[in-house]
């Protein structure tokens, strides 16, 4: 084993530059969930040139892909998310994901017949609402996997996040265009409607249990101010603690939607956007060994020994989780206090400290996924779990 994970370390140190240029390709590159055809491209071709077998547009997902390597018993699926959000680019860091799950796959597929593993490395669209992970579960892409694994940029180290399930929806409401001056009550507010159920969510705010969250922008609320406006969307994401919790507080969020539409005499639909995201449960043997795997690199988690609060997240990964042994740890980044989803920490992303977090991530993984092929105990559990 110890001489599996120098080779790993020879593989990932030798392609450094490689891997920091694939991720500041797709960070300055930003694209949308199932948009990202050249991020796909790019982490398929730096795959190929590994001496994987590429399968583009894997699962009927055209920006997802499945590179696989090797023949041992022990199957490994390592993540690599790479779209981007709205605005502010690669402010959650999957430029570094990416590139990361790259440098654990060339690794391991280096070491992969020697230490008993298959290894698979599966590009993700549209984690960032779209569900991706949700979509290639249902069709197959985990079957058979004994172990999944990915790494998130953070602020700090931490083991793990506490994810929420949750449920992202658009919410359109219709009514009647009037003039706003002249005709006024000829038409029918399909903004006033999404006013009155943000006014009765934030109401309904105060009553909700620990742990439940609702939370939405206006994305389209007219055209013109002497217009009455006819259409209106506004879009929401309700989390909840578990699926369960979850189908408890949506009836009391839809609620507060067709409050608006019944005050107004607007219409109402409510359009699915993904799969609902579920909690997640990482996989205790392989977070161990993540852990040790990344101290061991320099990486600290004195948050997680003073048992302070976990970070709240939602991802599809957490779908995966309830399927598959998984980890999901997150891997620090010096990002000046910035945290995800700021400007500043698609800056961050980018930086050497960001570089570093690329190869330790990377690395960690792939020793990680050599402990679950070669240390008997964990190797045995996941077996074990595989056939249970």
């Amino acid at each position: 084993m110890a001489g599996a994970k120098d080779t790993a370390r020879a593989v990932v140190d030798a392609r450094r530059h490689e891997l920091v240029a694939l991720s500041r390709a797709i960070h300055d590159n930003p694209e949308l969930c199932f948009e990202e055809h050249a991020a796909a491209t790019a982490v398929g071709d730096a795959l190929a040139a590994g001496g994987f077998d590429v399968e583009r547009g894997a699962y009927g997902l055209p920006t997802a892909l499945a590179a696989r390597a090797g023949s041992g018993p022990v199957s490994i699926v390592v993540c690599a998310e790479y779209d981007a959000l709205p605005g502010v680019g690669h402010a959650c860091g999957h430029n570094l994901i990416a590139a990361a799950a790259v440098g654990a796959g060339l690794a391991l597929a280096e070491v992969a017949d020697d230490v008993g593993l298959s290894v698979t490395v599966l590009g993700t669209p549209a984690e960032e609402g779209g569900g991706g992970k949700c979509f290639l579960l249902e069709r197959g892409a985990f079957e058979g996997a004994h172990a999944a694994m990915m790494v998130h940029p953070w602020h700090e180290d931490r083991l793990e996040a506490r994810c929420l399930a949750v449920d992202h929806v658009d919410v359109h409401y219709t009514g009647r265009e009037a003039h706003a001056s002249a005709a006024p009550d000829k038409g029918i507010n399909a903004a006033d409607a999404l006013v009155v159920a943000q006014v009765a969510i934030g109401l309904l705010r105060q009553h909700l249990s620990a742990g439940d969250q609702v939370h939405g922008i206006v994305t389209k609320g007219g055209e013109a101010a002497n217009i009455v406006p006819k259409e209106a969307v506004g879009r929401f994401m309700m989390r909840a603690p578990s699926v369960a919790r979850l189908a408890e507080l949506r009836p009391r969020i839809e609620r507060c939607f067709e409050a608006g539409a019944l005050a107004t005499g607007a219409t109402m639909t409510i359009e699915e956007l993904s799969p609902t995201y579920s909690e997640y449960v990482g996989d205790p043997g392989l977070t161990a060994a993540w852990r040790v795997n990344a101290e061991s690199l320099g990486r600290r988690y004195e948050a997680d020994d003073a048992g302070m609060a976990l970070p709240t997240i939602s991802t599809d990964m957490a779908n995966v989780s309830l399927a598959v042994p998984s980890i999901h740890p997150l891997v620090g980044v010096a990002s000046g206090g910035a945290v995800i989803h700021q400007p500043e920490f698609a800056e961050a992303a980018v930086s050497p400290s960001a570089e570093q977090a690329l190869v330790d991530g990377a690395l960690a993984m792939a020793w990680t996924a050599i402990d679950a092929a070669s240390d008997p105990p964990l190797r045995d559990a996941l077996l074990g779990r595989a056939r249970g």
